[in-house]
């Protein structure tokens, strides 16, 4: 597989990447591919919507086709879009929104963060707050959309909202939690190394 990074893009942009590259992998003709990014400030609604989420009238919400609820992206914050043949790696959603948590909690672990699961809520968490959402979405058994991990972004934007649609969420990033900057170029890297090693132990190709 391979990785892309599309440094600070803008969110309609790198979803129609994302949908050129899946239909390129459902056709085999394109191999699986993982795309990081950076986005400028933006708030995405889900298949699981509700619009009582959006706390702020003056809001503007841009709807996708992922799993999930309503959330933020905006710079500090990076953005992982794995699309993935699932067809020929299992066909588990539930496996493979698992080990998008996996591959996070490692991350964070190797930046100096201890964070963890929390049952029946797809994410990742610290003892402080939410660190990362998870939301995929699945057409033909190729994945879209991924995961935004809270690297160094402002975490005020997410008070507009119920994040992923959890009332009074608190939102932590890493460097807020290890009180010192944490840079995206290192958090980049560290996930473009782990993801394929993880990937292929969690969901081997069949």
């Amino acid at each position: 597989m391979r990785v892309r990074d599309l440094g600070t893009i803008d969110f309609a942009e790198a979803f129609a990447i994302q949908e050129s590259l899946a239909a390129g992998v459902a056709s085999g003709t394109v191999p699986e591919t993982l795309l990081l990014a950076e986005h400028p400030p933006v708030y995405t609604i889900g298949r699981g919507k509700s619009r009582a989420n959006v706390l702020d009238p003056a809001v503007r919400v841009v709807e996708t086709n992922r799993g999930g609820d309503v959330t933020f992206h905006g710079p500090g914050q990076l953005v992982g879009y794995p699309i993935i043949d699932l067809g020929g790696r299992g066909r588990d959603v539930h496996l493979y929104l698992r080990f998008l948590e996996e591959l996070l909690i490692h991350v964070s672990a190797g930046a100096g963060v201890a964070a963890h699961r929390v049952s029946g809520r797809t994410g990742v968490w610290t003892g402080g707050g939410k660190l990362a959402s998870v939301g995929v979405g699945v057409r033909r058994w190729v994945t879209m959309h991924g995961f935004a991990l809270n690297v160094a972004n402002e975490t005020t934007p997410f008070r507009a909202i119920n994040p992923c649609g959890i009332a009074s969420c608190p939102i932590v990033s890493l460097s807020a939690i290890l009180c010192r900057p944490v840079f995206l170029d290192d958090v980049r890297n560290s996930v473009a190394e782990l993801f394929p090693h993880l990937l292929d132990a969690w969901l081997p190709w069949r």
